[in-house]
């Protein structure tokens, strides 16, 4: 994959067309161009602007809550009492 499709799909995670369309506009015009040069001092200039725009946007990205071990663990108990419901009950 290019560095402009790393980038786009990491924006979309990110939500940042939502929280800060302007800068993930920015940071897909730097990933392009990385991809259309190959000069190697054009391209590190360019990477280090990228990876700093990149950071800005993942500290503005919204907080998504993904499952941990508690939730996991939550999850097991409710499934094992379901199945004990379900023997008591005769099924």
């Amino acid at each position: 994959m290019s560095v402009a499709d790393e980038v786009a799909a990491e924006l979309e995670d990110l939500h940042a067309a939502e929280t800060s369309p302007g800068m993930a506009a920015v940071a897909l015009d730097l990933a392009r161009a990385i991809d259309g040069t190959d000069a190697p001092t054009a391209k590190a200039v360019t990477a280090r602007e990228l990876r700093s725009i990149m950071a800005d946007l993942r500290k503005l990205a919204p907080v998504e809550r993904k499952g941990d071990v508690v939730d996991d663990l939550d999850r097991k108990r409710e499934e094992r009492l379901a199945k004990l419901r379900q023997s008591a009950a005769g099924g």
